[in-house]
């Protein structure tokens, strides 16, 4: 099952161009499921026919639903009591209803990485279109599944399970309590779940299709987009420049704001794959609307990002691992080297990943960027290093 996540700066027409991808990869033949993400039902406002959390065909081939994220926390939250009620009932707690609770920041976040999970298992669609919150919402949620499980496997390694038995006694003697059991059962079921949404945001067939409407404000949108992607080693498909005015219209009022979009889709085209979408001089509405939008459907799409290591021992000594930052700036960029991982911050965005084997028996030996790349310089380490001859 193919994945296309489409995101871009608030009052883009994201959902707009969400709504008609689907509907032009439904038209192709291909079974769909378009899945809203907005608290408010901005889904059906441009399908014309209202969105709820029941899945429903709004075409032939085309199916749609909204996340619920209120009934999917309430779940999540009954499910834990569940499981700590031993410890809840120790301390004297008294447990939270399902009619009382409110949903706290996050859950939707979190509804929408099981919506992934599920909707990757084998089913009855081919691709999965999902309209994901504004740029920068949706890049922190891309990036939640990893650091979350990074935050797991720092508190709560693996393999100290490996002594449960031992656990009763190592608490006697340290005179402190031990997690409990059920706390790393939880941790488990918490990290496999996570890792079936990162295997879905990682998997060749997922992509991001970019939307924004051609100006400064959506050329700095798509940059800062475009990098954080980048950064995360996930790979975009097109970029949906919206509303673009008609040319000729340099006698009217229209002169300025169609100059001002030539400008900005002259420069993207020199980096993006970009798909013009005319202004229909309303807000689309239904099938027809979305038709006349010309949307391209959800193709196979480039290959998947690479962050390759290159053999330069012989000339230079090095090993230079290469990592694609299209829009970095050289004085926004930091790495450090902690262990086996490196942290690498990129203007807003940063990001911790383990060092190809290779090179976790090397030094650090400089870092550049060049042509949207930034390379770093690895020199062996002789205490490491297997000796030759």
């Amino acid at each position: 099952m193919r994945t296309l996540l489409i995101t871009g700066p608030g009052g883009s027409g994201r959902t707009t161009v969400a709504a008609a991808t689907a509907h032009a990869a439904a038209r192709a033949g291909v079974r769909t499921l378009l899945l809203g993400t907005d608290r408010t039902d901005t889904l059906g406002a441009v399908l014309g026919a209202p969105v709820g959390p029941e899945p429903s065909e709004a075409a032939p081939r085309l199916t749609v639903r909204r996340l619920d994220a209120d009934e999917g926390f309430r779940t999540d939250l009954a499910a834990l009591q569940d499981r700590a009620s031993s410890a809840l009932d120790l301390l004297g707690a008294s447990r939270l209803d399902p009619e009382e609770l409110t949903p706290l920041p996050g859950a939707g976040e979190l509804a929408l990485l099981r919506a992934l999970r599920d909707a990757a298992l084998p089913g009855t669609h081919d691709l999965l279109v999902v309209d994901l919150p504004p740029v920068p919402r949706a890049l922190d949620l891309l990036a939640l599944p990893e650091e979350l499980r990074r935050y797991l496997r720092r508190l709560l390694p693996p393999e100290r399970q490996a002594a449960r038995a031992l656990r009763p006694v190592l608490g006697r003697l340290a005179g402190v309590p031990l997690p409990a059991e059920w706390l790393y059962e939880t941790a488990a079921r918490l990290d496999l779940q996570l890792a079936a949404a990162e295997a879905v945001l990682a998997d060749r067939g997922t992509a991001v299709r970019l939307v924004a409407e051609p100006g400064p404000a959506g050329a700095d949108a798509v940059r800062t987009a475009t990098l954080g992607l980048a950064l995360r080693g996930l790979r975009t498909d097109v970029l949906v420049a919206t509303r673009v005015l008609p040319e000729g219209a340099e006698d009217s009022w229209l002169a300025g704001p169609v100059a001002q979009q030539r400008k900005a889709l002259a420069e993207w085209r020199e980096t993006h794959d970009v798909r013009p979408v005319a202004h229909l001089g309303r807000d689309p509405r239904g099938a027809d609307d979305l038709a006349a939008l010309a949307v391209p459907g959800a193709d196979a799409g480039p290959s998947a990002v690479e962050w390759p290591v290159t053999d330069s021992l012989a000339d230079d000594g090095v090993l230079v691992w290469h990592i694609p930052l299209p829009g970095a700036r050289r004085e926004e960029l930091d790495l450090i080297r902690r262990g086996d991982e490196l942290v690498v911050t990129a203007g807003p965005f940063r990001r911790t990943v383990p060092l190809p084997s290779a090179l976790r028996r090397c030094t650090v030996d400089g870092a550049a960027l060049r042509e949207g790349e930034l390379r770093i310089r690895f020199r062996p380490d002789p205490r490491l290093w297997p000796r030759t001859g």
